[in-house]
């Protein structure tokens, strides 16, 4: 991903449904204007969801998501139609596409229903219009096209777009704790995991977001903070630090500047820091044999495995003092049933959406499992979350 892209996680993700033979494939690529998804005589041709970052006009950098077919056969099918449901989890804006000349059967309704139950801005859209004696009339989430022909496709990616927009309201990193013309200073311990000559994704996003706010960023490494700060003469809004080193950033921050660390923010930013901080209090009464899930957002980090297989699984043996059992997933599996967890600790999920990191925690709160994140957890384990949390003293409550 060049610097200049717009993350995956931070675009819209529209994600197209459908029943084998719809022509869902052939929508997208009229949609999108190239060969994104395979298009086949044969039914059912795409088995895993396709994943295709773009810009789509009039709504600009979005994910697009070609889901397999929702009526597959057989035990493999039954896998592909879990995947596909799956997506629903990070989905944005949700495309049915059915065939018109048949309509909708059982399994678009229960697409629909699980739209929905989510809260899920959906379009039914009928395709195959050119097999039709003129244009037959749809309710208010449904319209028609024929990608054949490229009829209506331009009014598609219009509606496509207005769903887009209805998105949640605006979300920042720290703009909102910040007035125009402030300081900041980011703690960037420059380590093995930072890919060479790079600053990792949510440094970069934070230092965008805080000129976006008209702020200043002054980004140091952590044996240069005291300096750098002595050198300000006023002290600074915020220090931001990489929880990695933030027994050293709290030596030599000053008890009167607020100090918080890029994982806190992050939790605050894609989903809920109140229920992770709620939910790390569950350590105090973990008992031998408890059963506690990892997730990762991402499968390929090796430095997300490291600190999520290894480290997290160490620390909390030493913090508890208990024999636990530990259970891993990762991408995008995620246990629909939690219930055999006395807790689930989530890495930050730099590489999710918002909208697929608040289902995971809404999957936990909604059965009682209590969820935390790996921020919060290091922080607890180390003392330090209660000074972190104080630039926003309702969630510092909550650990009184």
């Amino acid at each position: 991903m060049g610097m200049n892209q717009t993350p995956a996680s931070e675009r819209v993700h529209i994600s197209f449904f459908g029943k084998r033979n719809a022509g869902k494939s052939s929508v997208i690529n009229a949609v999108t204007g190239q060969d994104l998804a395979i298009v086949s005589q044969v039914k059912g041709t795409t088995t895993d969801p396709v994943y295709k970052t773009m810009e789509l006009l009039p709504l600009g950098p979005v994910v697009v998501i070609d889901t397999p077919g929702i009526d597959d056969e057989g035990e493999l099918g039954k896998l592909r139609i879990r995947k596909s449901y799956q997506v629903l989890n990070k989905t944005d804006v949700a495309l049915l596409i059915v065939d018109g000349t048949i309509g909708r059967q059982p399994e678009d309704e229960m697409l629909i229903r699980r739209f929905q139950d989510k809260g899920i801005p959906y379009l039914v859209v009928y395709n195959k219009l050119d097999q039709m004696d003129g244009e037959p009339a749809c309710g208010e989430n449904e319209m028609w096209v024929s990608a054949k022909d490229k009829l209506h496709i331009w009014e598609l990616k219009e509606r496509i777009a207005e769903l887009g927009k209805q998105e949640e309201p605006d979300r920042y990193i720290v703009r909102d704790l910040m007035e125009p013309g402030d300081f900041l200073v980011l703690v960037v311990p420059i380590d093995k995991a930072a890919p060479k000559g790079r600053l990792i994704l949510p440094q970069q996003q934070t230092i965008r977001d805080i000129l976006d706010g008209n702020g200043s960023a002054i980004v140091v490494k952590e044996d240069g903070l005291r300096e750098a700060l002595d050198k300000l003469g006023s002290p600074p809004r915020l220090v931001i630090t990489d929880s990695q080193v933030f027994d050293r950033a709290a030596k030599d921050t000053p008890k009167d500047v607020l100090l918080t660390s890029f994982s806190i923010l992050f939790a605050r930013y894609k989903g809920d820091l109140a229920e992770a901080v709620r939910g790390v209090k569950a350590l105090d009464s973990i008992q031998n044999g408890d059963k506690i899930l990892i997730g990762e957002g991402c499968t390929h980090h090796r430095q997300c495995d490291d600190i999520g297989t290894v480290k997290i699984p160490r620390w909390l043996r030493e913090y508890t003092g208990c024999e636990l059992d530990f259970d891993f997933t990762s991408g995008t599996e995620f246990p629909d049933d939690l219930s055999p967890y006395r807790m689930v600790v989530h890495c930050g999920g730099c590489m999710l959406n918002a909208r697929e990191m608040k289902y995971r925690v809404q999957c936990a709160v909604d059965q009682g499992i209590p969820i935390t994140n790996y921020g919060i957890l290091i922080a607890y384990l180390r003392g330090i979350l209660k000074r972190s949390v104080e630039p926003f003293p309702e969630i510092a409550r909550l650990l009184d």
